[in-house]
């Protein structure tokens, strides 16, 4: 579990990116962080791995301290940065130098993944185009089997296949001991990916639910005309009529906009608030 008690945090006290944020990550399911572009959601993964610390308030994962940075808590943790570095090492020299940090690494699974990956295993790894070395260090994270994976805009640098690639590996290697923790604000390559969405903004926690919870209370569907008896989250004009994101009144079953949701709970937040305390 990752617990975050009224966390604080700004680079100077007067302004801060997040203020007093209270939230719980459980495992067996994967988390889609949804935010625009500077709104701290990268601040808000270095602070779960404890290379940046809170103001206020406190985080913890699996009961462990991030800020300790304690060996016993690296090796259950593995962070994917949206930036990825890799050294001028080949794949064989990175795999025997780092591998031995986490006790449940599996070569077997990662030289597999590298291959489902389409990475090439010859050469150095800083010699690789930007997107290899994206999917080297995928592979490479996937294989360390730690409790909790981090990613930082993981699609980027990725092309439609790979996109594609990528959803079927977290997909196989997800079970109920694990979380998996995606920031991205690509918000459609999350689609049918994740069971739980977080969106936030102006250090502001909007929205804390399971893609269930979102079915039940929100229908996505397009319409002539805009009914005038519930609320309407998000409505965006289409060739077809009118694209609109409402209250779920007669338990409608439709297919989730994540692009539509977020804009909606981003634009109407008290709104969003609304429909979601409803019984």
């Amino acid at each position: 579990m990752i617990q975050f008690d009224n966390l604080s945090f700004g680079y100077s006290r007067k302004k801060l990116l997040y203020k007093n944020l209270s939230l719980s990550i459980e495992s067996g399911s994967i988390y889609g962080l949804l935010g625009k572009n500077g709104a701290g959601k990268s601040t808000l993964l270095k602070n779960m791995i404890g290379t940046l610390f809170p103001v206020e308030g406190n985080v913890m994962i699996n009961g462990m301290n991030p800020k300790s940075r304690k060996p016993s808590f690296l090796q259950t943790i593995y962070y994917i940065a949206e930036d990825v570095y890799v050294p001028s090492l080949t794949i064989k020299q990175y795999h025997n130098l780092f591998s031995p940090f986490y006790p449940l690494f599996n070569e077997e699974n990662f030289y597999k993944y590298l291959q489902e990956l389409e990475v090439s295993v010859n050469g150095k790894l800083n010699k690789l185009s930007f997107g290899q070395q994206k999917k080297f260090v995928i592979a490479f994270a996937l294989a360390c089997n730690t409790k909790v994976l981090l990613m930082d805009e993981p699609t980027n640098g990725l092309d439609i296949p790979s996109k594609a690639q990528f959803r079927k590996l977290i997909a196989s290697v997800m079970n109920d001991d694990r979380i998996i923790f995606i920031s991205t604000h690509q918000i459609r390559d999350l689609e049918n990916m994740i069971d739980n969405v977080i969106i936030v903004d102006n250090g502001k926690l909007l929205l804390h639910s399971s893609i269930a919870t979102i079915a039940d209370k929100l229908c996505f569907k397009t319409v002539s005309e805009i009914p005038a008896d519930v609320k309407v989250l998000y409505s965006e004009k289409t060739l077809r009529g009118t694209s609109v994101v409402m209250e779920n009144i007669n338990s409608e079953d439709s297919g989730l906009n994540l692009e539509q949701l977020f804009n909606g709970v981003t634009e109407n937040p008290v709104m969003a608030k609304q429909i979601f305390s409803s019984n």
